[in-house]
Parts: structure tokens; sequence; C-alpha cells
């Protein structure tokens, strides 16, 4: 066998430091579907630009439902998540907690730590623990309370601690008590919304099914399979909050930003390293374009 010439070997060697290189992102929601609507269109972009991306759903999801439930839900609920993990791009992972019965617990902020540190994430995606249903509530808990942990070698002592603290990132919400939301970073993902609300439509127990029964807009739902995802995106389609169009325009410019139909954005966490504009954009690359 002949050797590989020089140039080859140098090619290959600069491949693998630049995968080594590429930034790792995990997003942790409550239930299966929570990030992909909170930073599914992120994920798109990241995944595009060859992040690995891990989405984390911290309960198998098992009460979300009006007249499913039990194994057989959560069974469903994780086909779904798998895959609507497909058309993002992302490794979906689904923890086996009871749907509407999470805490704020050690052993569950261990598992935390640990899908954390398994990932070797650099950026972690979470929700404030500001919401009105607990599970939401206390996943929030949970990564805050994991923030600092999962750099600590006798925590979790079996999975081998981060060297560096990730960045920890909130998802937009709304409500306003007992502090609102500050969008620090704001995506631009207007290009890959269609492809979001394809690959949240992998969630049909949810968003076709449990969200309008509870929400009481059952009737609205399309019966026609070729009309549904129409109707869908029609749901996540509002006006960009005046404090989004701001962080638009800070990073991407007036002029950009104001062509922007469909954003999400991000609140830096305190509890993690505290990045730069430089890190951000090194983090985000979409940002520099």
């Amino acid at each position: 066998m002949n050797p590989l010439p020089m140039w080859r070997i140098l090619f290959l060697l600069m491949c693998v430091v630049v995968a080594e290189a590429q930034p790792r992102i995990i997003v942790i929601g409550a239930h299966p579907d929570d990030c992909d609507l909170d930073a599914g269109g992120t994920a798109i972009l990241l995944s595009q630009a060859g992040y690995a991306v891990k989405f984390l759903s911290v309960t198998n999801g098992d009460a979300g439902h009006q007249r499913e439930g039990g194994g057989a839900l959560a069974k469903r609920r994780i086909a779904e998540a798998q895959e609507a993990g497909k058309r993002f791009g992302v490794t979906y992972v689904v923890l086996d907690n009871h749907d509407g019965e999470l805490l704020p617990s050690l052993e569950t902020r261990l598992q935390v730590i640990r899908e954390i540190r398994e990932w070797n994430a650099d950026v972690v995606i979470a929700p404030r623990p500001n919401d009105y249903h607990p599970d939401h509530r206390y996943t929030g808990i949970l990564v805050q309370d994991a923030a600092y942990m999962v750099a600590v070698p006798n925590v979790a002592p079996d999975t081998p601690p981060l060297k560096k603290n990730p960045i920890f990132l909130y998802s937009q919400d709304n409500f306003q008590r007992p502090n609102p939301f500050r969008p620090d970073i704001a995506i631009d993902i207007t290009s890959v919304f269609d492809q979001k609300v394809h690959a949240v439509s992998a969630h049909e127990s949810q968003v076709y099914e449990w969200l309008p029964w509870i929400g009481g807009y059952e009737a609205e739902v399309p019966k026609n399979p070729a009309d549904r995802k129409k109707w869908l995106a029609s749901r996540y389609t509002y006006p960009l909050r005046a404090d989004v169009k701001a962080a638009l325009e800070k990073w991407y410019g007036p002029e950009r930003a104001g062509k922007v139909k469909f954003a999400e954005a991000f609140e830096i966490c305190e509890y993690g390293t505290q990045p730069s504009p430089e890190d951000i954009r090194r983090l985000f690359p979409m940002l520099n374009k």
C-alpha cells in the first residue's frame, strides 16, 4: 500500500481539528416539542453550519393528551421526537421522567448534569424558571442548579466534568413577573421558518391534538392533512416584539433587521460563562452574515 502524500495527511488533520473545534449546543426543555418551539429555527441554522446540536426533553410527555396517557403516550411522543430530530438535523433525547410530576430533585439534577457533560456542551439553552407550567419552571431551575456543577469533579463523578463552564442562555417567553425576558441575542430564522414548521409538525399528538384541545381551538384544526402545516404556520406567525426588533438591529444592522419576519431570541444567564460580543458572533455564525 502506497503511503499517503503529506498534503493529504495535513488536510485530514485539519479536518479533524475543525471538526473538534465546532461548538456543541444542547437545548433543554421540559417536554418533547419544547426545544423545537423555543429554539428550532436556531438549531436548524447551527446544524446547517456543521454544529452538533442536541435536544433534551427532561420528561417523557406521558400526560400531555386528552385521551391517551401513560406508557403508550410516552412511546408515541418519543417516536415523534425522533422524527422531529431528523427534520431539524439534531440528536433528540427524551428522559424517562413523568410529565406533570417533575421536581428539581438531586436525582434529576444529576441527570441533567450528565447530559450536558456527555454532550461536551459549549452552549446550553433552557427556559427561564418563570412559567405557567411547573415542569417548565422546574426545568429552568434544574439547569440553573447544574450550571456551576457541570465543572465540579466530585459531583456525578461517573461522568467526566467539563473543563470549562458553558454559556447558558434562556429561551424567550412573555412572562413579566418577577422580571421580564431580556433579548440579549436575536436570531433571524426567516429562511428556515418553513423547515421549523415541518419539523414541529412531527409532534402530531401535540400541535394537532392536545394543544388545540387544551387551548380551546380544536375546531380550527383542518381535517385535511395537506392543509395542516399551513394552518400550523399561521399559529406561529405573529408580530416581532419591539425589544426583539432592537436586538435584531444590534446584531444584523437596521437594513437586514427590517427584513426579518421570524426570529428566536435568547437571554444570557448570569450563572455560566459570560460571553463577549465576539464570543457570540463566533458561536452564532449567522450573525456575521
